[in-house]
């Protein structure tokens, strides 16, 4: 939908109407966040789904065939978007649905504009073997930003709490990256960080040369490793925080670092294999770390 009609329609619908089209939307993409989602009462839910919605809208304009110059801009429109939505003033039918969390949860500005840098770090070029300082910051823009939004919904915006944020976004942009090879390499993409590549002896930029290299798995399980810390990082600090508040995040990583176990069995073998966890294991982690 074009941003004309999409301002077209926020002015057309009411304000459970915009809830509803955003709701759809979530649910719509099958995410993994939607099993942790759904936890959360009625009105955090709501704002959690914008958040996603928000994420979505900015990813799609990264992740798109479009020019580096068309999405810059476009991206530049959201920075706009963002000021004007501090400004009570949004106008895009996302950036109406975040209204509300923004007032009630005191969701941060910087958050948000952190996230808008993540995702034009990869609008203006394909990023390929990035060194272990930009993939940390990649990492802490496009996941972590998000948490420390999250962490304001569920309710606990303590110290601690946003500890868990940065160190279980790592986790999760490092499980995504790790499960997601193939994907990226296909956009000319390659996350795995320089450092490891070369202490595996692997050479060169090319992600599809990358991804048929002999010691890849090697190169992988060293980046899983740094996942694993982040993950015992955030179980730390979880610790510290309100539990009933923090039951979407523990949800969340227990959801993840099953799947990043998936990985390590498969061993990388076939990076193009799609390697995930069944819903009847996420039915049974939302009831041991959501409900219980």
């Amino acid at each position: 939908m074009s941003d004309a009609a999409l301002h077209a329609a926020a002015d057309q619908l009411g304000e459970d109407a915009l809830r509803e089209n955003i709701r759809h939307r979530v649910e719509a993409a099958g995410t993994s966040f939607y099993w942790a989602m759904r936890l959360l009462p009625r009105h955090r839910r709501e704002g959690m789904y914008a958040i996603y919605a928000f994420c979505r809208e900015v990813d799609d304009i990264a992740d798109g065939d479009r020019p580096a110059e068309y999405k810059l801009a476009e991206l530049a429109r959201w920075h706009d978007e963002i000021e004007a939505l501090y400004q009570e003033r949004p106008r895009h039918l996302v950036a109406r649905a975040l209204s509300r969390p923004v007032q009630c949860y005191a969701l941060r500005k910087e958050d948000f504009l952190a996230i808008l840098a993540g995702m034009e770090m990869d609008a203006r070029g394909d990023i390929r073997a990035p060194d272990l300082a930009t993939l940390d910051l990649y990492c802490a823009r496009v996941a972590s930003a998000v948490g420390h939004l999250s962490v304001h919904i569920f309710g606990d915006p303590g110290h601690a709490a946003h500890a868990v944020a940065e160190a279980l976004g790592r986790a999760l942009q490092l499980t995504n990256i790790l499960r997601d090879l193939a994907e990226d390499a296909a956009r000319g993409r390659l996350y795995l960080p320089r450092e490891i590549l070369d202490r595996h002896g692997i050479r060169g930029t090319d992600p599809e040369t990358i991804l048929q290299h002999p010691a890849l798995p090697a190169a992988c399980r060293d980046v899983a490793a740094i996942a694993e810390a982040h993950f015992r990082d955030a179980e730390c600090a979880m610790a510290q925080c309100s539990r009933r508040a923090m039951r979407p995040a523990a949800v969340m990583a227990a959801i993840y670092r099953a799947t990043l176990s998936a990985l390590q069995r498969s061993g990388w073998r076939d990076p193009a294999a799609r390697v995930g966890v069944s819903n009847s294991l996420k039915l049974w982690l939302v009831l041991r770390h959501g409900l219980l």
